[in-house]
């Protein structure tokens, strides 16, 4: 999911080095009928970028989550929560 989203921004000029961009990771998993399953997959991405980027970056993130082959394989299954922090850079 990481990759796609970063893939995205990059073809709006907007690079992704590990210092700029990065994300938290956190997932549910509960007894379902006596089995384990994984029920929830929440991933805050946090992106620093110049002001005038901003609207770029929001699109590419409301359009990622459609071409990613990850969360496509799994987004009937498993809830994925998705959010973007953004900080404006100087």
């Amino acid at each position: 999911m990481m990759g796609t989203l970063a893939t995205l921004l990059a073809g709006k000029k907007i690079p992704t080095p590990e210092d700029r961009y990065c994300a938290d990771v956190e997932g549910d998993i509960e007894n379902v009928d006596g089995v384990l399953k994984i029920t929830r997959i929440g991933v805050t991405y946090h992106l620093k970028i110049p002001p005038d980027k901003i609207a770029e970056a929001k699109e590419a993130f409301s359009a990622y989550i459609t071409r990613c082959p990850a969360a496509q394989s799994v987004i009937g299954c498993i809830r994925i929560e998705d959010e973007l922090v953004i900080e404006a850079m100087a």
